[in-house]
């Protein structure tokens, strides 16, 4: 240990869990790095922020400043995709020290003669340190130090505080007793659509729209374009494997299945083949990846569902038992949520003897997807996994894949989610489905946003899924619909529906509970992509609006605001810039107008009090003239539940609807 250190650093962020798990931006994203930087007594101190990309082998610096009450912040952009290492470094600052106290003393008129010769030495220590050109301009100026130290105190002090001194010493600062943060950090860097991504569920088994027949991958082709002229950039297909037929399910979830009911798609495997085999009625392989081809040409990714378990049928039963845990009785144990039985599927033993080869399968069936073209999953049920099969399993596929995305499915308890984020999933489903309030929305997403929390865990909205009809849209209509969607594209970067069934509004469910009556899960479903009161279009809208407005596109700018009706949702997403700002208003009451007053705050947005503003509704079109913080805005939730107000602040005059922001 080095006793002349001095440098205390602490309370550094991001750090998740003292470095265990890396934090999580996206590429082009800025890394802001903060730390209690400070030392014993009064000198000043200099402080870097030190980081490599996935490419470089060396640190490089960028500069620390100090905000207040000794935190410092540093700050460099995440250009790369992968692993990005990083770490600090303080010293104590002995010149800026001089420096300062030198001028303390010539303002006071004392004598300096026995001062310019300490700055003199730290100079002249100086040009060991520095390069060769540099060493001459420290050379130089040491000399007029020197010279103008005989003549002229005044000129002496100002070359010793001047730019250039100063420039030239923090080029080649002290470094003996430098300290170094104890530990090496790092920040995941994923594609941008780890961030924004706009998701399309879809059964590809309902594509054809011909009732009683089974789609194909063809078939879904030509739905591409009305998904992408919705404005969706993932389409994610449940599993796509041969169903098993023993304990097939029926219709409704029913435990017997007719001869031509087709089963659930997670009761994966059958004598066609397992996790790497496609369902013989969708296509093969080769139809598979020219649907992935042709997705692409519309801006498109298809996400496949990873769903390690298995229908009684799959070759892993008979090739692998060991997989599996037997009962007493010889037969295995099938997966079971007492009181419910889910005979069709067999969860996998992460207990095994065998773990090591279970392992290794399944990340063979990551990397076969890989290579035809995925790099999208969304994993089923994770949290039902070992925790530690899937960081070795995601931290194994970003090393030589570091593009892949992984969507945790588990809706569980937070500690479990957060986990999950931390040890490598780039998104998570969320309780946003059961959130309703005004203040239930404010806390959720405050914890969201402003914790700790972000910086490991990334939230997708999803209003319904295959699997939860959420009472509020069993019971709201048309207009519940159009709210939840707004809110979830405006407070998530990244949000998913589960279509058609969203967008044509179905509301059907099981008696008593939030699941859909006649589930798409267990039957061919022949859907009226254009039937009368679908929203494809009002969805179109809120999607064109998230893609040209860069502050829908942030999680982390969301600040909510004060609105005197709590049946009314008031919140700002801004640019840090401010050259976008949006004033989002949502009614979270489907049945019924309402109307309130609502605080902007003018100050953050840089609006003068005295300034009127213009905010333009970009879902109806309307344009209003506002002053000052507090508006009215009024919601018939039968016409539209919100308003997404882009604020244009500069008006040529108070009355010119012309502006130009």
């Amino acid at each position: 240990m080095e006793g002349r250190a001095r440098i205390i650093i602490e309370r550094v962020t991001p750090e998740v869990e003292g470095g265990r798990y890396p934090a999580k931006r996206v590429l082009g994203q800025e890394v802001r790095v903060e730390a209690d930087i400070f030392a014993d007594g009064h000198d000043s101190i200099a402080a870097s922020l030190l980081f490599k990309s996935p490419r470089d082998r060396s640190w490089k610096p960028a500069p620390m400043r100090h905000a207040n009450n000794d935190r410092w912040h540093g700050e460099f952009i995440a250009d790369e995709i992968g692993i990005y290492r990083y770490t600090l470094q303080g010293w104590v600052d002995h010149l800026r020290t001089w420096q300062r106290d030198i001028m303390k003393k010539f303002e006071a008129g004392q004598d300096l003669s026995t001062d310019i010769r300490i700055g003199m030495a730290f100079i002249s220590d100086a040009l060991g340190r520095a390069s060769k050109k540099s060493g001459k301009e420290l050379g130089r100026l040491l000399d007029s130090l020197t010279a103008a130290a005989e003549t002229d105190m005044t000129a002496a002090v100002a070359i010793a505080t001047g730019d250039e001194v100063t420039t030239l010493m923090k080029a080649f600062p002290d470094m003996r007793y430098a300290v170094m943060y104890d530990r090496e950090l790092s920040i995941v860097v994923e594609p941008r659509r780890a961030l924004f991504g706009t998701w399309y569920e879809l059964f590809p088994r309902s594509c054809p729209g011909r009732s009683g027949e089974h789609g194909t991958f063809t078939d879904c082709e030509k739905v591409l374009p009305e998904i992408s002229r919705m404005g969706f950039d993932v389409l994610y297909f449940p599993p796509i494997h041969p169903i098993g037929m023993t304990k097939r399910k029926g219709k409704n979830n029913t435990p017997s299945a007719a001869p031509d009911d087709v089963g659930s798609p997670w009761a994966i495997g059958g004598e066609e083949g397992g996790h790497t085999a496609v369902h013989p009625l969708l296509g093969s392989l080769e139809a598979f990846s020219s649907l992935i081809s042709r997705a692409r040409e519309y801006g498109i990714s298809i996400a496949m569902d990873l769903a390690f378990q298995c229908s009684p049928d799959h070759p892993y039963v008979k090739e692998h038992p060991e997989w599996f845990r037997q009962r007493p009785d010889g037969s295995v144990q099938y997966a079971e949520n007492p009181p419910k039985k889910y005979e069709d599927i067999f969860p996998l033993n992460f207990e095994s003897d065998d773990w090591e080869g279970l392992w290794e399968e399944l990340r063979a069936v990551v990397l076969f997807w890989i290579e035809r073209g995925i790099t999208i999953f969304r994993v089923d049920n994770p949290h039902t996994k070992s925790f530690r099969f899937w960081e070795w399993l995601i931290a194994g596929v970003r090393r030589d894949h570091p593009e892949v995305i992984f969507l945790s499915e588990a809706f569980t308890r937070p500690k479990i989610m957060y986990r999950l984020g931390k040890i490598g999933f780039s998104q998570s489903y969320t309780y946003f489905t059961w959130r309703y309030t005004q203040r239930e929305f404010r806390e959720y997403l405050t914890e969201l946003t402003r914790s700790d929390v972000r910086e490991f865990f990334r939230p997708n909205f999803w209003p319904n899924t295959p699997d939860i009809l959420p009472e509020h849209l069993q019971y709201g209509g048309r207009p519940a619909f159009m709210m939840r969607l707004a809110l979830a594209a405006t407070l998530s970067p990244s949000y998913g529906i589960y279509g058609p069934a969203f967008e044509l509004c179905v509301n059907e469910a099981l008696s008593g509970k939030e699941e859909y009556l006649h589930s798409e899960k267990y039957e061919l479903k022949t859907w009226d992509w254009d039937a009368p009161g679908n929203l494809k279009d009002f969805i179109a809208r809120v999607n064109k609006i998230r893609r040209e407005n860069i502050a829908l596109q942030d999680l982390w700018n969301l600040r909510f605001c004060d609105v005197d009706n709590e049946n009314l949702l008031f919140y700002v997403k801004a640019a840090s810039d401010l050259s976008n700002v949006l004033l989002v208003v949502i009614n979270l009451d489907p049945a019924h107008t309402h109307s309130g007053w609502v605080t902007v705050p003018i100050e953050e947005l840089g609006i003068a009090p005295s300034q009127p503003y213009m905010v333009h509704d970009l879902l109806s079109d309307d344009k209003f003239i506002w002053q000052g913080e507090r508006n009215y805005v009024e919601l018939d939730p039968r016409v539209l539940p919100a308003n997404i107000f882009r604020v244009r602040k500069q008006l040529k005059r108070e009355t010119d609807f012309d502006y130009f922001m």
